[in-house]
């Protein structure tokens, strides 16, 4: 269903934007592309007193603390370049901001993330990045499951696959929560009152 409200303690949650990722051929929009959506909301939130979260994916050089189990896609060999897992510079470098590094696709997963949210008293995630069907969909089903209210930002997220990314869009984000484009959400948070004015 289209976006109808965004709540007072509303946290943005950009996904995996990181130099390696935002490198990689996506579809249905570039990564550069969905970097200038995401900075526009970042942007947004932050004027407005919201918290941004920046959410990274890491892994050790060795591959010794990368997520376990038999795929049937290998994970590619050879050392990764080096900055890969870095926050792109147009989001970077900004102080008040929250980072949550992960190991596996979920931003929840092993991370202190919910803890971060919860003691700001957050009610809704607006989540975009980097992978639809991956990162994206997999912190949307932890934050749906943590109880939180879901947005998703359409037009700031792309993945590596075209019908990867409109299955999350048309058939799982509709279960979980809300979806509407950067322009909408941006709307919507001038409309809504700050966190600031609500202490």
């Amino acid at each position: 269903m289209p976006v109808t409200t965004i709540d007072t303690a509303t946290a943005l949650v950009l996904i995996d934007l990181q130099n390696l990722v935002v490198g990689l051929p996506t579809t249905p929009r570039t990564g550069a592309e969905v970097v200038a959506r995401a900075v526009e909301l970042a942007d947004a939130f932050r004027h407005h007193g919201a918290p941004v979260v920046l959410v990274r994916l890491t892994a050790g050089a060795d591959g010794s603390d990368a997520a376990p189990g038999r795929t049937e896609i290998t994970r590619p060999p050879g050392p990764l370049p080096a900055g890969w897992d870095l926050v792109v510079d147009d989001l970077a470098g900004h102080p008040d901001d929250i980072t949550v590094t992960k190991r596996t696709w979920s931003a929840f997963h092993g991370t202190d993330l919910d803890l971060r949210l919860r003691r700001r008293g957050v009610t809704q995630l607006v989540l975009a990045g980097i992978a639809t069907s991956i990162g994206v969909e997999s912190t949307a089903r932890a934050a749906y499951d943590h109880g939180y209210n879901v947005t998703l930002v359409t037009d700031a997220m792309a993945d590596r696959d075209a019908e990867a990314h409109r299955h999350s869009v048309e058939r799982i984000f509709p279960l979980l929560g809300e979806s509407g484009s950067t322009a909408e959400i941006i709307g919507l948070l001038a409309k809504t009152p700050s966190p600031r004015e609500d202490r």
